[in-house]
């Protein structure tokens, strides 16, 4: 397990609702506090050539956001080429995730960091191995537990998301994980009744509070991102002194 005190695990209500970009902003919040930041996202899967190197546009993301010397590889040991569900993209490559592989490097940065934003793949329970394998039929929510950081949602704000969002946190919660608060994140900006859905969630998710509501934006850099974060409560979930930002 990870301190506690020293991150946050990101999961979401699906893949493509804004993980990274919510985490890389998280992380940048925190590296202007003059801490020793970095997001994390130990698996991805689907890559591509940007500046030169082949690498997933998440990992590319969140090593920009960093505030700490860190490579691709310390971010995301396990990338693989096809954009597809990590078990299967790693047995086309016959490779294997393995679990203490990936505790092992989230530590190692853990140790080094002020703070980390460790980010799942997909929603909460993605396969990750199976029964056949060495580790055992294992997923995302069985490395969630094993870091025992509080949860993060990203809720991505479409058709279906209070289901989505009250299955994910039932999970979390069943885990015996703390779930730390949510962020909703306009996947459909033509969405009706928002306001409804955003108390719906805010009424079904009970304690954990809401920490940004985000609108679709054409870039999504951590800089256009922060202004719709919920500072305060960040600032009191990371105990930091100066966490601040732009009203937008």
């Amino acid at each position: 397990m990870i301190d506690a005190s020293k991150g946050i695990f990101v999961t979401g209500t699906d893949t493509e609702i804004g993980k990274t970009r919510v985490s890389a902003a998280i992380v940048a919040l925190l590296g202007k506090c003059g801490l020793r930041a970095a997001g994390l996202k130990p698996i991805a899967a689907g890559t591509e050539l940007i500046d030169g190197e082949c690498i997933n546009e998440d990992v590319y993301a969140l090593r920009a956001a960093a505030s700490m010397p860190i490579n691709a590889a310390e971010i995301c040991p396990y990338q693989f080429a096809a954009a597809c569900a990590p078990h299967v993209a790693a047995a086309l490559e016959g490779r294997r995730i393995e679990r203490a592989g990936v505790l092992a490097a989230v530590a190692a940065v853990a140790q080094r960091a002020d703070r980390v934003v460790v980010e799942g793949v997909g929603g909460f329970r993605v396969p990750l191995g199976d029964a056949a394998g060495p580790d055992g039929a294992w997923d995302s929510a069985d490395l969630a537990v094993e870091l025992g950081l509080p949860v993060l949602l990203v809720v991505g704000l479409r058709l279906g998301c209070i289901n989505h969002a009250l299955l994910s946190a039932e999970a979390i919660r069943a885990r015996g994980l703390h779930l730390c608060g949510w962020v909703a994140n306009t996947v459909d900006p033509d969405m009706p009744w928002v306001a409804e859905n955003l108390d719906a969630l805010a009424h079904g998710l009970g304690s954990a509070p809401c920490l940004g509501l985000i609108p679709r934006l054409p870039a999504p850099t951590p800089e256009a991102i922060a202004p719709y974060l919920n500072v305060p409560a960040l600032h009191t979930l990371f105990k930091t002194q100066d966490l601040t930002t732009e009203t937008p």
